[in-house]
């Protein structure tokens, strides 16, 4: 059996992203932590938020249903703030994610890394995904990490399959179900969202557990807005928009396999 440490940069990263590879990982047995980057202090405050009750405070209590729903058997926090979208106020605030040194951030993954003596390291892929300063930042700190961890584990990179994508923009379109969006239009950081096919390695079809993966997002329920329109679709809408999960493994030989990246070798 492995451990696997999955870093993602706020709380609900890890349901929209590797939730059910999560889910399929503890069920079959291996070690699975979460690290979160940041506090997600700057998400939506929920409308119940009891007396006293922080943004922080609920969503780390979200984060940790969303970890009993995938069997997920540690939760970390690296410590840092939430910084805000591309060119925020925040990016540059004391204690940000964003503008921490990058050897300190580095150090507190390793720290578990080592305490761990993790076998799989999932991070994002180089812009992170859709470019969020702190998507971008997990990226970089994850490749820093690898230089100073004590074991180096195997390294894969989640992202989103921006032909997919495409593809399934287009016949929304053609069904009458989706307004003009163009999938290889900039993201936050001005890079399209996802990566092409040609560069993903793993295709990671969730079956069953895609049922698991929805309930892991209705732990965050108060991310009304990205949470919340996730959640609207119709159960077999969802399925067909995120049934999938994508890896990019770097040094990996090219071409997109579907399947399971812990299948036992030979």
């Amino acid at each position: 059996m492995s451990t696997i440490v999955f870093f993602h940069a706020h709380p609900d990263d890890e349901a929209s992203g590797t939730a059910g590879s999560m889910a399929r990982a503890a069920r079959e047995g291996h070690r699975v932590v979460v690290v979160y980057a940041t506090n997600g202090d700057h998400g939506e405050p929920a409308a119940d938020l009891a007396e006293g009750e922080t943004v922080v405070a609920r969503r780390q209590s979200e984060a940790e249903a969303s970890g009993r729903v995938t069997g997920t058997a540690r939760i970390a926090w690296l410590g840092y703030a939430d910084s805000g979208m591309t060119g925020w106020e925040q990016n540059a605030a004391a204690g940000a994610f964003h503008s921490a040194d990058l050897d300190e951030a580095a150090a507190r993954l390793v720290a578990v890394l080592d305490e761990e003596d993790a076998d799989v390291l999932v991070g994002y892929d180089w812009h992170g995904g859709y470019g969020h300063p702190d998507h971008v930042k997990v990226h970089d700190v994850t490749e820093r990490a690898l230089e100073l961890v004590a074991r180096r584990p195997r390294l894969l990179e989640v992202t989103m399959n921006r032909d997919r994508m495409r593809t399934m923009f287009e016949m929304a379109k053609a069904a009458g179900m989706a307004e003009d969006w163009d999938p290889d239009g900039p993201g936050d950081d001005g890079n399209p969202v996802g990566m092409p096919e040609s560069e993903i390695h793993w295709a990671v079809p969730l079956g069953d557990l895609v049922a698991t993966k929805r309930a892991a997002l209705a732990c965050h329920a108060s991310q009304t807005s990205d949470v919340g329109m996730m959640l609207a679709m119709e159960p077999d809408i969802f399925a067909m928009a995120f049934g999938t999960e994508y890896f990019i493994e770097p040094g990996h030989d090219a071409g997109m396999r579907e399947g399971w990246f812990l299948e036992p070798k030979g």
